[in-house]
């Protein structure tokens, strides 16, 4: 798909996280191999520490924290809320939707449009997509979206493939109609034949959670514990998807958008590890000062959420002083991948909000 908006912008962004944060070295012992071999990982991947949510945490609380926060700072006022858009990987129940228990645990009017959407890496641009699109029909009001997700909660923490990288947290961004706002321009595209590289076997109507599928096994053959309710990734198949499909998206992005590399100030990826990013730069020949890929070793990987908390984590007062222009992109599980360009900012606000979930 090729699309370009007008008309429309992000006006804020907030990132929430956990407070909890585990450090690399504390879990190296939850794995079945040498801690020396283990911890050799840390200098190649980037890990250092990532954030947890509690267990009695779920989606829609970290998603109403960071709304409920937005709203009592004054940034967005409840009237002027049209729609919201949920991405999730990990919704609270299967009925009903988080972008519902979002609406009615705020008190929002109940003419507010609320979708779900099943999406995990590219959940933010899929959702902001979505936002751009409701706002054809809701010219008067404002579109929040919210990526989000509990991974951990789905990942075995006997699996040092997954787990040292996942981390908890939400991103939000509200999306409004904008007259002089300049053009906004997105490719995004799908390959559900390769969408076993990244799965949870379990937990779905093909193959229902039950005591057996809960149970760890190393049913892979590559020394890590998982149980069928848990995430399992093929590392070498998304890296070699990442490194073939992600330039030849970001060349096609800017070519559309009548960009040249050179002419971006920030390139804000999608957040696997610090080694594919930077090996996707280097592919691109863009400089590394230019892409942030420090979200991992400080957060973890938050799925959906990456790009609008590595926005207010790295680029807080940039956004909200200037308007530089911006790639967004994002890669992994569907096998999805999906790229846009637009000025970001001068944003309304943007920060990183903590919180005891």
């Amino acid at each position: 798909m090729r699309t370009v908006f007008r008309g429309k912008r992000i006006s804020g962004i907030l990132g929430v996280l956990p407070e909890r944060s585990v450090d690399f070295e504390e879990e190296v012992g939850n794995y079945a191999f040498p801690p020396k071999q283990t911890l050799r990982l840390q200098k190649v991947m980037g890990y250092q520490s990532h954030r947890l949510a509690k267990d009695t945490t779920a989606t829609s609380d970290l998603c109403r924290a960071g709304l409920g926060h937005i709203l009592h700072k004054g940034w967005l006022r409840r009237e002027e809320i049209g729609g919201l858009v949920v991405a999730t990987t990990c919704p609270d129940h299967l009925i009903p939707p988080v972008s519902n228990l979002v609406q009615g645990a705020l008190g929002l009017d109940r003419e507010v449009m609320c979708v779900d959407l099943s999406q995990g890496c590219v959940g933010f641009l899929l959702g902001v997509i979505q936002a751009m699109m409701m706002l054809e029909h809701i010219p008067d009001r404002k579109v929040v979206v919210l990526a989000a997700d509990v991974l951990s909660r789905r990942t075995s923490p006997r699996d040092r493939n997954s787990f040292p990288l996942v981390g908890d947290g939400a991103g939000i961004a509200v999306v409004e109609n904008c007259p002089g706002a300049g053009e906004v321009h997105a490719v995004l595209y799908n390959d559900g034949s390769r969408g076993d590289a990244l799965r949870i076997p379990a937990g779905g109507s093909r193959m229902p959670s039950t005591p057996r599928t809960a149970a760890l096994r190393d049913e892979e053959g590559d020394g890590n514990l998982r149980a069928l309710d848990h995430l399992v990734m093929n590392g070498s198949d998304v890296f070699s998807f990442v490194q073939a499909e992600v330039p030849p998206l970001i060349e096609e992005t800017l070519s559309w958008a009548g960009l040249g590399k050179e002419e971006v100030d920030w390139y804000l990826f999608h957040q696997p590890n610090r080694f594919m990013l930077r090996k996707l730069a280097e592919k691109l020949g863009l400089p590394c000062e230019k892409v942030p890929m420090d979200l991992v070793e400080s957060f973890g990987n938050s799925s959906g959420a990456c790009i609008p908390i590595l926005a207010a984590k790295d680029l807080s007062r940039e956004l909200r002083e200037g308007s530089p222009q911006c790639c967004l992109a994002a890669f992994g599980s569907g096998l999805s991948w999906g790229a846009m360009t637009m000025r970001l900012g001068p944003l309304d606000f943007c920060q990183l909000l903590e919180t005891d979930l």
